[in-house]
């Protein structure tokens, strides 16, 4: 007997939920078939069974939340035999347990490991370490700017006066029946992990940083014009159509050169400032916000920024992102103007320190240097900073010197 357990995601993902199953008791599988779909904080991911034979027994239904090293089912690896009596596979199974059992009580993931520690961020050094100690991470506080808790967290509750380290909250569950509360209709919903990890970051990103929103507009006739003017020779040569995105984010490079703080991160009392160019694309799914990442945007031409931002959006629609299209990052765009915003004050994706918003397209009046009125297609602009390490100055001349770049697009199609 086998047994298909969650393996090793990443490091920064040390659970799920179990989204559907793609077998069923009965079902042989060979050595590297998907057998269940995982839902995490960031992507799904299939897991592949380790072994051929037949399923003989689920452990974790649909919408149970599993974590690294889990037993999620057992395998038969008797082939044929036991596709013809499933049933008679399982009780050999059960008679196996006694033998496997000193195995479970030596897994560091005892049953005692209070549910609330999925609500923590923290390390999978930390979440190894509070098991072993039997400590609750919502107890823990974290010298992190970020919240996320450490080892050395861990160990200084451990090492604190007992009256400290037991737990305060056996509060009763909150009531299951959430409807109740209501005279009229309604439908609960459970939220999925995802969603949850959304609500759950964009919170902590306003309580951890000093937040602040600076706007400009931005005159998009040039651009607009530029279009126009490549947009089928563009295509007859790269084979992919040339739209804003490319100007917007090679316009943000052009500008996090001049302005390198808001291409930083802090890390306790140090800055880390980085030399590369990584830029997230926020894209909207049916299952959420994801941001996967445009790799050294700055040493793209334009052909491949567009060529980027059409395969991650592709692969964002057919839920086909790996973790690593969406890990690391060093500043992001948002454009909330494909679904008519005018404006609005993005929210920080932690943990950069700077991400632009673009809002929709508006034909207004404007006043030309001559005083003569002209209608111009005019774009809001907002750029959300971290005021902890980026000064008021600082941010506005970064959406300034964006601003100079998009309404002079022939320098930065050249420069680019």
């Amino acid at each position: 007997m086998k047994e298909i357990k969650i393996p090793e995601l990443a490091e920064s993902i040390t659970e799920g939920t179990i989204a559907q199953w793609l077998v069923k008791v009965g079902d042989k599988v060979e050595k590297g078939d998907p057998v269940v779909e995982l839902e995490t904080d960031k992507v799904n991911v299939e897991v592949n069974a380790e072994v051929s034979g037949v399923i003989t027994e689920i452990l974790k239904e649909e919408g149970d939340d599993v974590e690294v090293g889990d037993i999620i089912a057992n395998v038969s690896a008797e082939g044929g035999a036991a596709v013809e009596s499933v049933k008679e596979v399982a009780p050999a199974a059960k008679e196996e347990t006694p033998t496997e059992a000193p195995k479970a009580v030596e897994s560091p993931k005892t049953p005692e490991e209070p549910a609330s520690n999925r609500d923590v961020i923290a390390s999978p050094a930390a979440r190894k370490r509070a098991r072993e100690l039997n400590i609750d991470l919502s107890t823990v506080t974290t010298r992190d700017p970020l919240g996320r808790v450490r080892p050395e967290d861990v160990e200084a509750v451990a090492n604190a006066p007992k009256q400290q380290t037991t737990p305060a909250k056996q509060e009763p569950a909150a009531p299951k029946a959430a409807a109740a509360e209501f005279n009229k209709p309604v439908e609960v919903v459970k939220m999925s992990r995802r969603r949850q990890t959304i609500a759950k970051r964009l919170v902590e990103a306003q309580q951890t940083a000093a937040m602040l929103t600076t706007f400009n507009e931005v005159d998009l006739t040039n651009v607009m014009k530029l279009r126009n003017e490549r947009k089928e020779k563009f295509v007859e040569k790269h084979g992919v159509k040339l739209g804003f995105m490319s100007f917007f984010t090679k316009a943000v490079v052009g500008a996090l050169k001049d302005f390198p703080l808001l291409n930083a991160e802090i890390n306790g009392t140090d800055l880390i400032v980085k030399k590369y160019y990584d830029i997230g694309i926020a894209v909207s799914t049916d299952e959420g916000l994801v941001v996967p990442v445009v790799r050294d945007a700055d040493r793209l031409d334009f052909a491949g920024v567009e060529r980027e931002i059409a395969n991650l959006g592709k692969k964002a629609r057919n839920k086909e992102l790996g973790l690593n299209d969406l890990q690391g990052g060093t500043f992001t765009i948002t454009n909330g103007g494909t679904f008519g915003s005018m404006l609005s004050t993005p929210i920080l994706n932690a943990p950069q320190v700077g991400i632009l918003g673009m809002h929709n397209i508006i034909k207004r009046p404007v006043v030309m240097p001559d005083d003569s009125i002209e209608v111009r297609p005019m774009m809001y602009l907002a750029l959300s900073y971290d005021h902890r390490i980026v000064d008021g100055k600082e941010a506005v001349q970064f959406l300034v010197r964006v601003k100079q770049l998009l309404e002079d697009p022939y320098d930065l199609l050249l420069e680019g």
